[in-house]
């Protein structure tokens, strides 16, 4: 009888071990396999990096790139002591930032949010690219689960979120030295409090002309976030800004405007367009955008952070936290290397006329 028992758990050792080996082989391939963002399209680590950040900040800015590329909160920092950082992601959806939001309000509570708007003209996800950039990075919660299936395309699996092996398999043809590298060890940061700085200059030039609608009314689902925003932030005793980013394309049509003022006026919110203050912010579309109009530069992100850090300071009396010691050692540690990499961006595109890795990148 014993050696009976002995055999059947043995049996279940070695299945149980088995499995194990199994299982710990699956996860550690799945490391190598994800993307690591790192050589191009850096903007698939801004989720994941807000993680990393144990500062809170007393301004938290959502949005889509109009937020994450126009807004510098090295800038607010430097010239006000305000801390900030940026949830925002290529294409993230209203719903996206929602989610990503309430997340956020689990580590903090910030004085103010500030939303960015374009993306209510925005009906639906555009790719699975754009879904993961904003997905894969976060941490796995409610939030994240109902945030995928309020966005995930037809074609996209859950099961391919919740094992990203499932997704990611095929990559072997495609792996390089920084898959083998960051699937072991914590990557260098690719953003400064989830800003993409840029400092090569493309003037603006004439958009083509984009086909007018019959419709102009934002979708019920974007509106219902949006007052599912308004609501988590009153109930949490957070001041939300709505703002429009000075970017030229998409053109902000009136009809959008007059959609956001109403719900602006409806709900005491306050709400800037800074596309009708931009020769006051001092913005110049001859060298303050890298990619011809459709987002700002370092140099124009830099002076839309001082015009609009000053209105919210004088707002909602947001605190100078410069004096503040061991907060002001970490933002001036990151202001420093922000700085740096700034500098570096600058010679490379006086001597060359582009920014290599970010060539790489567009090509």
């Amino acid at each position: 009888m014993s050696k009976y028992r002995g055999g059947k758990w043995g049996r279940y050792g070695i299945l149980t071990g088995g499995l194990a080996i199994f299982l710990c082989a699956v996860y550690f391939l799945q490391l190598v396999l994800v993307p690591k963002y790192m050589g191009t399209v850096i903007e698939g680590n801004f989720t994941g990096e807000y993680y990393r950040d144990s500062t809170r900040h007393e301004l938290l800015i959502v949005g889509n790139c109009e937020s994450y590329e126009n807004i510098s909160p090295m800038k607010l920092w430097e010239e006000y002591g305000i801390t900030s950082y940026i949830r925002g992601n290529s294409n993230q959806l209203i719903s996206q930032s929602y989610y990503l939001l309430r997340e956020a309000l689990r580590y903090e509570k910030p004085k103010v949010v500030l939303l960015n708007i374009q993306a209510m003209a925005v009906a639906e996800q555009s790719s699975e690219e754009y879904n993961r950039m904003v997905f894969d990075g976060m941490k796995w919660s409610r939030d994240k689960l109902e945030g995928i299936l309020s966005s995930k395309l037809e074609e996209e699996s859950l099961a391919e979120y919740l094992f990203p092996i499932l997704r990611y398999h095929s990559r072997w043809s495609e792996l390089s030295g920084e898959d083998l590298r960051y699937a072991f060890q914590e990557k260098p940061l690719k953003s400064y409090n989830g800003y993409y700085l840029r400092a090569d200059i493309r003037p603006y030039s004439e958009f083509p002309t984009e086909r007018r609608r019959s419709d102009y009314t934002f979708p019920e689902k974007n509106m219902r976030y949006l007052q599912e925003i308004e609501t988590l932030c009153r109930e949490n005793g957070i001041e939300l800004v709505l703002m429009k980013a000075p970017s030229l394309y998409p053109v902000w049509v009136e009809p959008y405007e007059e959609q956001i003022i109403e719900f602006a006026e409806k709900n005491g919110i306050y709400y800037v367009n800074t596309l009708l203050y931009a020769d006051e912010i001092g913005l110049d579309m001859s060298t303050d955008t890298y990619d011809e109009g459709l987002h700002l530069n370092v140099y124009g992100a830099e002076k839309l952070s001082v015009w609009l850090g000053k209105e919210l300071k004088e707002r909602y009396a947001l605190t100078d936290f410069r004096g503040e010691e061991g907060l002001a050692w970490v933002y001036n540690r990151r202001l420093e290397e922000y700085k740096k990499e700034k500098a570096e961006q600058k010679e490379e595109f006086e001597q060359l006329g582009y920014i290599s890795k970010y060539t790489m990148q567009e090509e």
